[in-house]
């Protein structure tokens, strides 16, 4: 296939597993250009530290990294306001938990929609989870289908731009196995919400990859300073 065939696609990347198993998939079927977004969370840097060794693991030059500093000014969430601590885990909670960041998706798709239409782009690839997202409303497929119709009613006529989920509805532990196969360097992500040098081990978040690295039968290659009971 020669490169002008190969479709151009923006791939979120936060610095989490889920979006480098993304990232793995994206770069094996398209020109990928990376995104990452800062909007004051806890662990701002250590995402942000990550990206950019992602991006070097997977040779990406073209790179836009954005800041909304306003999400931690409207706060509303544990992980941009300090007033509200982050919960421990507990992975039977079906209700939206507190570390939802408020519309934190729809924004995040907006800035790649942007540089899609600029890029000529025709994907864009996000690392939504739905079956262990912990009740976030924006993780789902049905979602990110309503964002591709409102791309498409608030872009140019001959722009057509899709959102590809390709571990939406994937178990954890699937996407830990799918990492191995890809050769995902799971070394160069971070899970935690609130700790950016020794993961806590106790949040939603840290307890999430914790099991689903244990169901794959995979080493966790991060420290972790508890475990969750």
């Amino acid at each position: 296939m020669n490169a002008g065939a190969v479709p151009r696609a923006i791939v979120l990347v936060s610095g989490g597993m889920d979006s480098c198993v993304t990232a793995a998939i994206a770069a094996g079927e398209s020109r990928p250009a990376f995104l990452h977004v800062s909007y004051g969370q806890l662990t701002e840097g250590k995402e942000r530290a990550c990206f950019l060794e992602l991006a070097d693991h997977f040779g990406v030059t073209d790179r836009l990294e954005a800041r909304l500093d306003h999400m931690k000014a409207i706060g509303g969430s544990s992980l941009t306001d300090a007033s509200i601590p982050v919960p421990p885990a507990d992975l039977t909670r079906r209700d939206v938990p507190a570390t939802y960041v408020p519309f934190r998706n729809a924004q995040l798709l907006a800035i790649a929609t942007a540089w899609a239409e600029v890029q000529g782009a025709t994907r864009i690839y996000i690392g939504a989870v739905e079956e262990d997202s912990t009740g976030y409303p924006d993780c789902r497929r049905a979602f990110c289908d309503a964002f591709e119709r409102l791309i498409e009613a608030g872009t140019r006529p001959e722009t057509s731009i899709t959102i590809r989920t390709p571990v939406i509805r994937m178990k954890k532990s699937a996407i830990v196995a799918l990492g191995v196969e890809l050769g995902a360097p799971f070394h160069l992500t971070w899970s935690c919400y609130q700790a950016q040098e020794i993961a806590c081990g106790t949040c939603d978040s840290c307890a999430l990859r914790l099991r689903a690295f244990a169901e794959a039968g995979v080493r966790d290659p991060l420290p972790y300073r508890a475990r969750p009971r």
